[in-house]
């Protein structure tokens, strides 16, 4: 059954970011989960070569964050960018030598506070830090008529549309290319809200990262949260269910890992996945 959505109501708005400098901790050194001092690429600047449907283990990097990272100088204005724009959302290079490129948003990385933004290589190369994107920030205040029990956030309505989420019965069902237990998120739990920013998926136990594939994940991998509900926050709950998108790369840092942003939540558990390893957003927005 098709899903009904107050997407009518929605307000298309525009905003702006820039692309964000490479950043570098001030003390250079990162020190891993296992003690080892270590120096690597990390969040901001321009990444041709990482990009959505990449492996989040494939770089010798730390919270790799793929495509063009963004933010606005002002950090009220960033907070706003971070708010308004969600995944799937349009963007176009409004300055410099890339101007009138189109991309589309892919994640939102807590923290940092940068919007990753996906374009094709060759436009990436021409871009610069500095550079301005406009976002057509659409889907603050998604509701799922047909689905009372489940929340949306940070989702354009035309990404769920490609996703091809639907309503069995009374229950919704989406595609996830993979299963998460909550018992292993990390970083980000316990935040107030999930309009903005991401939490972790930490990889180092072994036994979990085996049962669970879970150093199989892909940037853009959309990922179900096993009793994990982030209605009001981010926080484990028993029987609920929280679905979401890998933004950025893993990390040797404790408590840290692949990060996920919220897409969709049910306190109740009132959505049903099926795994499908094409349930990513390189496959449903066509960036790849």
């Amino acid at each position: 059954m098709a899903l009904r959505t107050n997407r009518s109501e929605l307000v298309i708005t525009a905003v702006v970011g820039e692309v964000a400098p490479s950043r570098i901790n001030s003390g250079l050194y990162e020190v891993s989960f296992e003690g080892e001092p270590l120096i690597v690429p990390s969040v901001g600047g321009i990444t041709p070569n990482v990009r959505v449907g990449d492996s989040a283990f494939a770089y010798i990097a730390d919270h790799i964050e793929p495509g063009v990272s963004t933010r606005h100088p002002d950090e009220q204005c960033n907070l706003s960018y971070n708010v308004l724009s969600c995944i799937g959302n349009e963007a176009v290079v409004i300055s410099g030598d890339a101007k009138g490129a189109r991309g589309r948003v892919t994640g939102k990385h807590g923290g940092i506070e940068h919007v990753m933004i996906d374009f094709p290589p060759e436009t990436m190369r021409q871009m610069a830090i500095g550079d301005k994107i406009q976002v057509w920030g659409c889907g603050l205040g998604l509701r799922l008529v047909d689905a009372p029990g489940v929340r949306a956030f940070n989702l354009d309505p035309d990404l769920l549309d490609a996703w091809g989420v639907r309503l069995e019965g009374q229950r919704l069902h989406a595609r996830v290319a993979r299963m998460v237990p909550a018992a292993v998120m990390g970083s980000g739990l316990g935040r107030a809200t999930v309009v903005r920013g991401d939490y972790d998926i930490q990889t180092f136990d072994d036994t979990m990262a085996q049962r669970y594939g879970l150093r199989e994940l892909r940037l853009g991998d959309i990922v179900a949260i096993v009793d994990a509900d982030h209605s009001f926050g981010r926080i484990y709950r028993t029987g609920a269910i929280s679905v979401g998108v890998v933004v950025h790369g893993w990390s040797f840092l404790a408590g840290h890992g692949p990060g996920v942003t919220t897409l969709l939540t049910s306190a109740q558990g009132e959505i049903d996945v099926e795994v499908d390893p094409s349930a990513n957003l390189a496959s449903l927005l066509g960036l790849r």
